[in-house]
């Protein structure tokens, strides 16, 4: 069986020349910084980056273990660094270097189970892999023979698809998604190893090009029947691959975080009832009583009107700046502020992102005339200029715009570290020191920011349900509009982004879980008065993008040892 998930090389030649044969990584030589782990992050980075350029065939037994030698090189190598003679910051960056290979080594075995499990829904996938490789090492190809391995593929996935079960069982739905998914992967690598002859080579042309033909129209059937006959999956359907117990557990130890799946959600649900217990406040101000959700209801109406969001958005964006700038909360360079800029959403993206994005752009969510009536209205109503108030400045300044701008300006090598927890879990920690400062003065403003804060609380508790496999996507979409009060448009929007492939499966709880480690952080260095509040965000800053225990370590002047595994317990009850 595992001979039809791992396709191995074609000829020794080909194996030969693709091995990976160790890179003698001599970490000696590069040039010496006042950080002497930043050009050896640096290096690794680079490395990782050709690395993936080369061994990136996902049933390739020589891409599983170049990437694993290579890995296995590194550690060996960190191991002769004068790790003690370090100063904090460098034995910071050391062990999350170790805790990245680590964590890439042990994706390397949940990718090959992920692949022994798929193996019933995969057809041989041996020739398209040697047609790859031999490529790569830029061998001749002998025109008439690969005309009959061509046609001998289309053969053989005509008599695989026909041996296939259909349907799968409920429980292998997500092991057919996945071999679907990989199928078309390779066709993708098949067509392009045959344009890269076609039209150049007379002979190959002559030769292949019916059978590739045929072959690229199998692998079109082949991939169909296991999306729609054998995985059921239906049209616009909200489909995802729980990961699993094991899988959320190990990655939660490679972000550094010391809870459980089923701790993080007792967490997420901790905040979520101090967030019903503000809303309540709020809906009282607003003469609804203690129905908030008939409060949200009133906010969701206060939205622009056609043509007039932009503008909105400006004006939010500055609001945002100028209160930071006047309360000395965190430097904002000029330059920053003068080099984002704003782009509408398309409708369709509108059905994955059904918010605002952002960064040094900021994507809008609104209308346009090609949405229905009813997704219009969706539209507006969840993109209000309330809701809007707690989301610009997530998105822009002193969100992810100022947190890209100075991600490039200062530490630079820890782009290698990057993670969800720093990256979301500062922008929605603004929006909880925000709220505490009272920027949202009125009531509508506090509904608006509690809104995101129950989301954010809701993203943790559905998404590490999927992943237990303890919900459905439709149960998770009921649940947003009905735990939340989201619109149903934007709720399957969500759902569909959180589980479609395009965020890892830790991704949607980063938010909460990174912004209360920052809270933590913040109540034993700010409201301490060992920093200031511009001392502390600036710091945070400038350090770059890793796990938020590391930016602990190195702020608290805590050295780590070299085998470092967190034990830290941040979070404190609301």
């Amino acid at each position: 069986m595992l001979g039809l998930v791992f396709a191995a090389i074609a000829s020794g030649a080909i194996q030969d020349a693709h091995t990976y044969r160790g890179m003698s990584v001599d970490l000696k030589t590069l040039a010496p910084n006042a950080n002497p782990m930043a050009p050896i992050v640096e290096r690794f980075s680079v490395d990782r980056r050709d690395l993936d350029r080369v061994y990136d065939v996902e049933t390739s037994l020589a891409t599983f273990k170049g990437r694993r030698d290579f890995y296995s090189d590194w550690l060996s190598a960190l191991k002769s660094l004068p790790f003690e003679s370090y100063p904090i910051e460098a034995k910071v960056d050391y062990v999350l270097l170790k805790n990245r290979i680590e964590g890439d080594l042990a994706a390397l075995d949940v990718q090959e189970k992920r692949l022994q499990k798929a193996a019933k829904y995969l057809p041989d996938l041996t020739t398209i892999v040697a047609f790859i490789e031999a490529n790569r090492q830029m061998q001749p190809v002998d025109p008439k023979l690969a005309a009959e391995k061509l046609t001998a593929l289309a053969d053989g996935l005509a008599k695989k698809q026909s041996q296939l079960p259909a349907p799968a069982p409920a429980s292998e739905e997500p092991d057919a998604r996945f071999a679907a998914d990989l199928v078309n992967n390779m066709k993708t690598g098949l067509k392009d190893w045959f344009d890269f002859f076609n039209g150049y080579d007379p002979e190959f042309s002559w030769w292949c090009k019916k059978p590739y033909e045929q072959a690229d129209q199998a692998l079109d059937r082949y991939v169909k029947n296991l999306r729609e006959r054998v995985a059921k999956v239906d049209g616009d359907e909200i489909t995802g691959d729980p990961a699993g117990r094991e899988a959320l557990l190990l990655d939660l130890k490679h972000e550094l975080i010391a809870y459980t799946p089923e701790e993080l959600i007792e967490i997420a649900n901790k905040e979520f009832a101090w967030c019903e217990k503000e809303m309540l406040k709020a809906s009282q101000a607003l003469g609804f009583g203690s129905d908030w959700k008939k409060a949200l209801e009133h906010v969701k109406g206060l939205h622009e009107e056609p043509g007039g969001q932009p503008q909105m958005i400006k004006d939010l964006a500055w609001g945002a700046i100028e209160y930071l700038e006047k309360n000395d909360l965190v430097t904002v360079p000029a330059f920053a502020k003068s080099v984002w800029r704003m782009e509408m959403m398309s409708a369709e993206r509108q059905k994955v992102s059904p918010f605002f994005l952002g960064g040094q752009t900021i994507l809008v969510s609104f209308p346009t005339d090609t949405m229905t009536n009813e997704e219009k209205e969706m539209s507006m109503r969840g993109n209000n200029r309330h809701f809007a108030k707690a989301t610009v400045h997530h998105e822009l300044i002193p969100g992810h715009h100022l947190q890209g701008f100075m991600n490039a300006r200062y530490n630079t090598h820890r782009s290698a570290f990057r993670t969800p927890f720093w990256t979301e879990g500062w922008a929605l920690w603004w929006e909880f020191l925000l709220y505490e400062r009272n920027f949202p003065s009125t009531p509508e403003d506090k509904v608006g920011f509690l809104f995101w804060r129950m989301h954010r609380c809701a993203r943790i508790i559905f998404s590490l349900r999927f992943h237990l496999g303890e919900m459905t996507p439709q149960e998770c979409v009921d649940f947003l509009v009905e735990k939340v009060g989201h619109e149903s448009a934007n709720a399957e929007g969500e759902v569909r982004r959180s589980f479609n492939g395009s965020y890892p499966p830790l991704y949607q709880l980063a938010y909460m879980t990174g912004a209360l480690q920052l809270r933590s952080l913040y109540a034993d260095l700010v409201r301490s008065k060992k920093m200031t509040d511009k001392q502390f965000h600036d710091a945070i800053l400038q350090l770059n993008n890793m796990p938020i225990d590391g930016i602990r370590m190195i702020l608290t002047n805590t050295a780590p040892p070299r085998d470092y595994h967190t034990t830290w317990k941040f979070y404190r009850d609301p």
